[in-house]
């Protein structure tokens, strides 16, 4: 998946914050759907990686999900901020895993509830 994610982290668009995230869902029947974050002039209009994959998989009509694959091009290992978390909440099961990397090859495999108590702040754009 690493390298689906090094591919995909390509077409992110961040002019703004320069930090570029690329996601995949994994559905239980086991297709994959991407998304990657897309920036724009108007910041509340931007759209994270995680929400366009998961919105992704929805629009086709999958909303079973066995696992989620994050990766950044930031130094450190960089969480899904509250916004996408409420997505997720509202469609993954406590069953499901989430696969956080960096570029570098840094990761981590987390629970959903593990995953729930993480934070993106401020502090993870230094």
């Amino acid at each position: 998946m690493k390298d689906l994610l090094l591919e995909l982290i390509k077409n992110s668009y961040a002019p703004y914050s320069n930090v570029h995230f690329a996601c995949i869902v994994e559905t239980k029947n086991g297709n994959l759907f991407k998304g990657v974050n897309i920036e724009n002039a108007s910041y509340g209009a931007t759209i994270c990686a995680e929400r366009n994959a998961i919105n992704a998989s929805v629009s086709a009509g999958e909303r079973e999900f066995k696992a989620l694959y994050l990766m950044t091009d930031l130094p450190n290992i960089a969480y899904p901020c509250h916004l996408c978390k409420q997505t997720i909440v509202e469609f993954f099961d406590k069953s499901a895993l989430f696969n956080i990397m960096n570029t570098k090859g840094e990761s981590v495999v987390l629970t959903f509830d593990e995953l729930m108590s993480t934070t993106f702040s401020k502090e993870d754009l230094k």
